[in-house]
């Protein structure tokens, strides 16, 4: 902080702390969640620092609170990706306290939109569906149809996993009317992500859900075809979740191919969470070995898994943990 320095806190650290935002959706789109939140802590207590060191202007203020709350979402997510789920939940906790403190309904909708998904993932349901239904109460002051459009995707999800169909199908016909309102110059930055593709696979992932695997497919295959060459973390998950799909839909040659596919992804992309994913994609294959495209798959991941297990052993024998060991982020 400066004013340890004895000079106030103004234009060049607000900048800095939404920069490190920046940096670290960019860098976690191309290489993934593993190799970047071991090098986040420091950034974050910055940002909080800043935000205590005080003496600084309502303007400087608001984007401080904003750029803190933005950067613990982020830093969040990191720790959501690579499968720190308790560590995930503290950091969107301690956003959504920031957007209550500061009054930032768009930072508030933010916290709450990666709690649902969170949820989710965590196997709780009714949580995920609460959490998105309380982003979109607070979205409607937003004018951006297409954040309406992902929080709705969001609702969807946990009413999947809830297994109510009829809530879910409603959520998803919601998300497309709003998705093709397009898109506003009042849409949030951080939902760059949010495009055609990203609608696809997450419509996928509830069909799935609701074991659908027919319009899981569907929807999965478009969710890898339309998205855009930037978004490596997100091809290689959806191209793990198609895989999931085609084995659970009975065909297994189809799904050594797609799952083959994102197992060579891994080698740019470091997420747990898209690794086990994979790594159940191939335990469920298994049976279908005398295939050789399967057979083929499994040597691959096989020899995969060995080669990461061998880092994971070298690295704590060492005191280091394996994803530190990836390009730090210059953040």
């Amino acid at each position: 902080p400066p004013r340890r320095a004895g000079r106030r806190v103004g234009e060049a650290e607000a900048a800095a702390v939404e920069e490190a935002v920046r940096r670290i959706r960019v860098l976690d789109d191309q290489h993934g969640a593993d190799p970047l939140y071991a090098h986040t802590a420091k950034p974050l207590s910055a940002a909080y620092a800043l935000l205590d060191a005080g003496g600084y202007s309502r303007s400087i203020a608001e984007r401080l609170f904003a750029g803190a709350g933005e950067l613990a979402i982020s830093v969040g997510w990191l720790a959501h990706d690579s499968g720190r789920l308790s560590d995930a939940r503290s950091h969107y906790a301690e956003a959504l306290a920031t957007a209550r403190v500061s009054g930032d309904a768009a930072l508030e909708t933010h916290a709450f939109c990666n709690t649902a998904f969170l949820a989710r993932d965590a196997g709780r349901p009714r949580e995920a569906v609460r959490a998105a239904q309380a982003a979109q109460r607070v979205a409607e002051r937003l004018a951006s149809p297409r954040l309406l459009s992902l929080l709705a995707l969001r609702e969807a999800g946990g009413l999947a996993w809830l297994s109510d169909r009829g809530g879910c199908e409603r959520a998803l016909l919601r998300a497309r009317t709003q998705f093709g309102r397009g898109p506003r110059d009042t849409d949030p930055e951080w939902m760059s992500f949010f495009g055609e593709a990203e609608l696809e696979g997450l419509e996928a992932q509830c069909w799935s859900a609701l074991g659908d695997w027919k319009r899981a497919v569907e929807h999965a295959r478009r969710a890898v075809a339309l998205q855009s060459p930037h978004f490596t973390r997100n091809i290689a998950l959806f191209t793990t979740e198609l895989a999931s799909d085609l084995v659970a839909g009975g065909a297994p040659d189809a799904a050594a191919a797609a799952a083959g596919r994102a197992l060579g992804l891994l080698d740019q992309v470091k997420s747990s969470r898209i690794r086990r994913m994979l790594d159940d994609t191939a335990r469920i294959l298994r049976p279908y070995g005398r295939d050789e495209a399967v057979a083929d798959f499994l040597d691959r991941h096989d020899t995969a898994v060995t080669r990461h297990d061998a880092a994971v052993t070298r690295h704590e024998a060492t005191g280091t943990r394996p994803e530190a060991a990836g390009r730090a982020c210059p953040v």
